[in-house]
């Protein structure tokens, strides 16, 4: 049964590791400092990702694990971000939530570098 669900997954898996390294790659090669930071990657790892060719985009995408993944398990932020429009348990507003997770997320990826 596990060999049927990670064979159905496959395909799904490899499109959206394409479509992450894709986007990534264009990100750094755009501007590599916001890159670093949106996409929470050193600037080692920034540097090979502009320089990936075509083929090794496309043979890295078809790895059996998502290249991408959530950069923060803190729940102060998720809660903060899963808000919709509501007020926080804080008081804020969506905009003020979203503005508060941000912060924090950008202090979390400055202690990571």
């Amino acid at each position: 049964m596990e060999t049927q669900i990670d064979s159905r997954w496959m395909p799904e898996i490899r499109e959206v590791n394409l479509s992450y390294l894709m986007l990534a790659q264009s990100m750094v090669r755009a501007d590599k400092v916001h890159a670093m930071f949106c996409l929470g990657v050193s600037e080692e790892v920034a540097d090979i990702l502009a320089d990936l060719g075509p083929g090794q985009l496309l043979k890295i995408a078809s790895g059996n694990m998502l290249m991408c993944r959530f950069r923060f398990d803190d729940e102060m932020v998720w809660a903060l971000l899963s808000e919709h429009g509501r007020r926080s348990p804080t008081g804020m507003d969506a905009n003020a939530s979203r503005l508060h997770a941000s912060i924090v997320m950008a202090g979390n990826f400055a202690e990571a570098v």
